[in-house]
């Protein structure tokens, strides 16, 4: 995807936007993941394809984003992908988040769903 500045919005010509753009920051990611992460759904394979997936929306999402915007944000039940424009640079800020939680939490129960709503 090449992004395109016109007068109305905050891209910069030229920048070429590819999953291969942010590929040591998906590698850094899959090594933690295969270090410290312990996903029961989701193996290291998996973790690698999804990233990918992921970044793909996440660069869709910012290229098509509007004019005030500054993040393209793509997520799945266990990562969360965001770019996010700096005026330092033409290519986004990228971070990859595990989304974390415990099979140990307390689940809800029916009034605390309805109070919270």
């Amino acid at each position: 995807m090449t992004l395109q500045r016109d007068s109305s919005g905050p891209f910069w010509e030229g920048v070429q936007l590819t999953v291969e753009t942010f590929k040591l920051e998906i590698e850094t990611a899959l090594k933690s993941f295969d270090r410290h992460i312990v996903c029961l759904e989701k193996i290291p394979e998996d973790c690698e394809s999804s990233l990918n997936s992921l970044m793909e929306k996440a660069i869709k999402a910012y290229v098509t984003r509007g004019p005030e915007m500054r993040h393209g944000i793509a997520l799945d039940r266990h990562l969360t992908v965001i770019l996010s424009q700096t005026s330092e640079s033409e290519v986004p800020l990228c971070g990859i988040y595990f989304n974390l939680h415990s099979p140990y939490s307390k689940k809800m129960t029916g009034k605390a769903e309805k109070a919270r709503a």
